[in-house]
């Protein structure tokens, strides 16, 4: 870890720029919604600097999620690679959920957050649900 990003900022960043992607929103308009410059988003999503309880604040206020959301997912190896819970001899309290995998996973690809964006675009809910149950038919039917 000595030289490199904690593993921790590294995943509270991926979480930003995921639910940041998710909205559709541009890193200049992020920056620009928490007064800071775009560079300096792109170093938190990076996890080159760690952000600040005020700044993750911020950042749940404009992004319109909870401050949990940035650490949930986070898998136990991450968690554990945090300087603090190194020195503990003890386990962590609470298991954490396993991190999504990122090679080939669908959820990182962009096919799937435009296709996401699009969903939540659709104003009728009852034309939303009939998509899904659709889309839900033709995934069972390939098999």
């Amino acid at each position: 870890m000595a030289g490199g990003p904690n593993p921790v900022d590294v995943h509270v960043g991926g979480r930003v720029r995921l639910r940041r992607t998710l909205l559709g929103m541009s890193q200049e308009r992020l920056a620009e919604a928490i007064g800071l410059t775009f560079k300096q988003v792109q170093k938190y999503e990076r996890g080159a600097n760690r952000i600040g309880a005020s700044r993750l604040f911020d950042l749940s206020l404009v992004l319109g999620v909870p401050v949990s959301f940035f650490l949930e997912e986070m898998a136990n190896t991450v968690a554990a690679a945090s300087p603090r819970a190194r020195g503990r001899s003890e386990p962590p309290p609470a298991p954490l959920p396993p991190a999504p995998i990122r090679d080939g996973d669908p959820i990182s690809r962009r096919e799937t957050l435009e296709l996401v964006r699009a969903y939540y675009r659709i104003p009728s809910c009852e034309v939303r649900r009939r998509v899904f149950k659709l889309t839900k038919a033709v995934a069972a039917a390939a098999r």
